[in-house]
């Protein structure tokens, strides 16, 4: 079993940052591949980013290529999501997961997720 919790999120208003971390407890979390989802109110949940392993393989959605940065530190079990110019748009719980299949963002099986942290972005 991996246990995550998602940190870091709150209200900002548009044009500003936020930086969500995932810190990871249980079975080794260095053995999985590590992103992280959004779903906003009555939309389908939506992948944002991906890194593997290591910390190489990053993967990015279109809707946040740019804007955003997945790192690990897995001397700490952490995944940070660095999000800078927030939109409105981007208003959603944002969870962390743990896999070992990824594709895309279309073609992943999730493994471990969080409980999600509410990200707000004012207009």
């Amino acid at each position: 079993q991996v246990q995550l919790v998602e940190s870091g999120g709150g209200l900002v208003q548009a044009g500003g940052s936020l930086r969500l971390s995932c810190a990871a407890s249980g079975r080794t979390s260095s053995s999985y591949a590590m992103g992280w989802l959004r779903q906003a109110p009555g939309k389908e949940r939506e992948f944002l980013s991906s890194i593997g392993r290591s910390g190489g393989n990053t993967y990015y959605a279109d809707s946040v290529k740019g804007r955003f940065t997945i790192s690990r530190d897995n001397a700490k079990n952490t995944v940070y999501l660095q999000m800078n110019s927030l939109k409105p748009e981007d208003t959603a719980v944002y969870y962390c997961a743990a896999y070992r299949w990824f594709v895309d963002a279309n073609h992943y099986v999730l493994d471990y997720w969080g409980q999600g942290t509410q990200v707000t972005v004012s207009s």
